[in-house]
């Protein structure tokens, strides 16, 4: 049965929510709402878009429980909060950056690019090591300053536990950052309980909005150390002080947008929010990992596929991985695209991404899909 919300032509099968997810109606309606007011009324109720804005960050404060409304800022992507991070620390000489092996390229060249700093990039192998964890801890020494990592990888489906590592960094007297772009809509998130200096994650996967729209969480002591690499006005403290001279830094994560905010896209993600905490992210979590494990079940009993994902991880994710035992992943992608299935060709097969909504009958015909592409 289909979802009010997302009234996605036949025979579309939605399985692709880990790379661009589609929005749900009320994002439609309320972009539609904003373009007509504007296309009547010019910039008359820019004051009540402002409460859009606050209303935003609000929502993104309660997905990822940080502490205040503060330290959250809207910033174009997750490779925008990265690079705020690379280059806003003061680096010293023979600093080391701890990572992962299999992380997108956001979390990995920004990174690489300091290397003319004499910035050491270290990449752990997760998957050859007693945990995952431990692999990163393994790599880390007395010059580490940052580890960064995705909550969840984006080609493996790989979850990793933040509590442990935010603890092992807190100990260890590293900075702790997070890319959480494939965690925020999709599973539970809690910057506090992980200890997180930096949160960062686009809105236009797990979270149902657009692109060009993320947010971007520093903890109060961590904000302090990065330097500011983009200036304009609305990241002053007194925004709306035209005359400001002399002029003085925004107190909160605010510093960090430069510039006029993206009121399209804030409305956009807001409604689509809306819809996540009115249903619940433990509900949406646990839909989501019930899907999953529906379809690796199904792949597990079909006749020519063969599940990559670990068909029961200690911490589940939104992500499954498989291939086909007689067809290379190009073709399987080619065909599954033909048939309606939107999926995405990653890592070493095809990856299928369910959110909440999917249902049973669904997921079911792409699994046999899949098993019948010739």
């Amino acid at each position: 049965m289909s979802h009010p919300e997302f009234p996605l032509e036949q025979p579309i099968i939605y399985l692709n929510h880990a790379a661009v997810a589609p929005w749900p109606l009320r994002t439609t309606e309320a972009v539609q709402n904003f373009a007509m007011q504007n296309s009547h009324h010019g910039s008359r109720f820019y004051p009540q878009w402002l409460n859009k804005e606050r209303q935003l960050k609000q929502q993104l404060k309660n997905l990822l429980n940080a502490p205040d409304i503060n330290d959250i800022a809207l910033v174009k992507n997750t490779s925008e909060a990265l690079s705020f991070v690379a280059y806003g620390l003061r680096w010293q000489n023979r600093d080391n950056i701890v990572s992962s092996a299999e992380e997108f390229p956001s979390n990995r060249i920004v990174w690489e690019s300091l290397k003319n700093q004499d910035v050491e990039f270290r990449q752990a192998d997760l998957q050859n090591s007693r945990s995952p964890e431990q692999a990163l801890f393994d790599l880390v020494d007395s010059n580490t300053r940052l580890l960064s990592i995705s909550s969840i990888q984006f080609a493996s489906g790989l979850r990793l536990d933040l509590h442990k590592i935010g603890a092992f960094c807190r100990e260890n007297n590293i900075l702790f950052c997070i890319d959480a772009i494939q965690s925020l809509g999709c599973v539970g998130f809690d910057a506090q309980a992980y200890q997180a200096d930096f949160v960062m994650a686009d809105g236009h996967k797990w979270m149902f909005g657009p692109e060009g729209l993320g947010v971007f969480y520093t903890s109060p002591t961590a904000r302090e150390q990065l330097q500011l690499t983009q200036y304009g006005w609305h990241m002053m403290a007194d925004t709306h002080n035209y005359e400001n001279k002399p002029w003085d830094i925004h107190p909160g994560s605010q510093r960090f947008e430069c510039g006029s905010p993206n009121m399209l896209g804030i409305h956009a993600l807001s409604a689509s929010l809306s819809l996540l905490l009115e249903t619940g992210m433990d509900k949406i979590e646990q839909q989501v990992i019930d899907n999953c494990d529906y379809l690796k079940q199904q792949i597990q009993q079909a006749k020519n596929l063969t599940l990559l994902s670990p068909p029961n991880p200690a911490l589940k994710s939104g992500i499954v991985l498989f291939k086909h035992k007689n067809l290379d992943n190009q073709p399987l992608f080619r065909y599954l695209s033909d048939k309606g299935v939107a999926c995405a060709q990653r890592g070493q097969g095809i990856r299928y991404s369910p959110h909440f909504y999917n249902d049973r009958s669904e997921l079911a015909k792409a699994v046999q899909l899949a098993d019948q592409a010739e």
